[in-house]
């Protein structure tokens, strides 16, 4: 059963957490597209990615049921202790609102991310996420090396192993997403093309009728 989700400073902080722990599952996936199509030279496969995706959401939900029951547990031991505390996390009874607090933020966190873990389009959208970041560290990386490298391919002792790289990078990208995209370009710039033609044409016909006008002004 899905917890109530707190308003105000409450909802910002699980906000906060939801898009933290957002990012770290991205990376987890980020991590294992580098080493999954880069390292082992696999293919990019988006339903393994996917349940990568999942896995690594539904770790974070669970990190973050421990610190719910964690929180919920220093609660309990700080109730009715009034004494002064020996050090950061010996906590008393002033500090049970703000523990009851933490425990219900960090489980509507776990509700929320165990949600995003059941939803298709969520984990599809992390992965499509994840996938631009890994295509552009391997697009860093490969640019430096071009901007270093002055010499021949017979010159270069790691040539075969960055044109692999190279040809290996190239499973990170959308190869019918980019036809598409270069469809497009292509369409764009025969319109364009066509109506500079045109405007060329309509031009060279008013500069006729122009020439022709002043020919019979001076007759």
């Amino acid at each position: 059963m899905q917890r109530e989700v707190g308003v105000g400073k409450s909802a910002d902080a699980i906000a906060e957490g939801v898009a933290i722990a957002t990012s770290a599952a991205r990376l987890t996936v980020k991590n294992h597209i580098l080493v999954g199509t880069i390292a082992q030279g696999g293919s990019f496969d988006v339903a393994k990615y996917m349940n990568d995706a999942h896995e690594a959401l539904l770790a974070l939900a669970a990190e973050s049921e421990d610190a719910a029951e964690l929180a919920n547990k220093l609660r309990k031991r700080a109730h009715g202790r009034y004494s002064d505390p020996h050090g950061t996390h010996d906590y008393r009874d002033r500090d049970v609102r703000n523990l009851k607090k933490r425990a219900k933020q960090s489980s509507a966190v776990a509700d929320r991310l165990r949600e995003m873990a059941d939803d298709p389009e969520t984990l599809r959208f992390l992965v499509e996420a994840a996938r631009a970041a890994a295509w552009g560290d391997v697009a860093g990386n490969l640019q430096s090396r071009l901007t270093v490298e002055a010499m021949r391919p017979d010159e270069d002792p790691d040539y075969d192993t960055m044109r692999e790289a190279r040809m290996q990078a190239l499973r990170l990208v959308d190869l019918q997403a980019l036809a598409s995209e270069q469809r497009a370009r292509k369409k764009n710039r025969e319109k364009a093309d066509k109506a500079a033609e045109k405007a060329d044409k309509a031009a060279a016909k008013a500069a006729e009728r122009e020439e022709k006008r002043a020919a019979k002004q001076l007759r």
